[in-house]
């Protein structure tokens, strides 16, 4: 855990702007290389296994399956002021598929205030379908724990609550659609928000997916309110191993109105067996 803060923080420490950029460029550049790389390579027939979900700002409705556990790392960070978010999440059914549990965990730099964000432990439920279905609705409720410093700007100020309904419908063989909305209140600050949204997946190899995502949002508190909407082009590929272990990486550059500006957004995802597969 140590090694994996330390890498963090070394990851995140802020460049001087020159060489911030030219960092950023090259990793992008080396990400769209590797892509085309990855939709290249046709493994056997009985190895092929779709991205489902692999999603940046659009849940899934698609639940762990039974004995699997993924590890998602998120990182975005706007091309000006420096303001960057990682994300930690782990995903496990409980036991089965209709029941998933899950955590995530938040470091981020806002206006130059850096430290951890709130933690949010999650529930999952499969109500209709599932990966292999046409049509998946799984809803979600969200205890949001305040550890993150609100006067700082990197935490809630006080415990929440989300639920989430997330939606995922196969439109064509070669397109996915996925609906998100939800509702968060934190009682002790006055603050509710709700969001919804919508990405289309081209499904152009099993391995290389195409994504477009749009989010919009509403917070209200004591103050007044304020909305915004963010449209998120992105691409994922996958690496797939005999030992089921599939590898995700994702690159997005999402584009926000109302002052967000713009970002660019880095995923990863490992998912693989924790018990013995059939």
């Amino acid at each position: 855990m140590r090694v994996l803060i330390n890498f963090v923080r070394r990851l995140f420490h802020r460049p001087p702007p020159r060489k911030r950029k030219r960092t950023m460029v090259i990793l992008s550049t080396l990400l769209l290389l590797a892509a085309p790389i990855v939709f290249a390579q046709t493994p056997p027939p009985e190895a092929e296994s779709q991205i489902q979900d692999n999603s940046f700002l659009i849940e899934e409705a698609y639940n762990q399956d039974p004995g699997v556990v993924q590890h998602i790392q998120t990182f975005s960070r706007a091309t000006r002021g420096g303001d960057w978010l990682y994300t930690f999440t782990q995903e496990w059914p409980a036991p089965t598929i209709k029941h998933q549990l899950s955590y995530t965990l938040a470091m981020a730099q806002v206006d130059g205030e850096r430290g951890i964000g709130d933690v949010a432990l999650n529930y999952r439920y499969q109500w209709i379908g599932d990966a292999d279905a046409k049509v998946a609705i799984a809803p979600r409720f969200t205890v949001l724990l305040p550890t993150g410093n609100e006067r700082r700007g990197l935490g809630s100020g006080g415990t929440g609550v989300q639920v989430m309904l997330p939606a995922s419908t196969v439109l064509t063989p070669a397109l996915v659609a996925h609906w998100n909305l939800s509702a968060t209140l934190t009682p002790k600050t006055h603050t509710h928000n709700i969001t919804a949204g919508n990405s289309f997946v081209w499904l152009a190899n099993h391995r290389f997916n195409v994504l477009v995502e749009t989010l919009w949002s509403r917070t209200s508190d004591r103050i007044g309110h304020d909305s915004q909407t963010t449209v998120s082009p992105g691409i994922r590929w996958s690496y797939d191993f005999p030992s089921k272990l599939q590898i995700v990486p994702g690159l997005a550059f999402p584009i926000t109105n109302h002052g967000g500006g713009k970002s660019v957004f880095l995923y990863l995802s490992f998912e693989h067996p924790f018990v013995k597969q059939p």
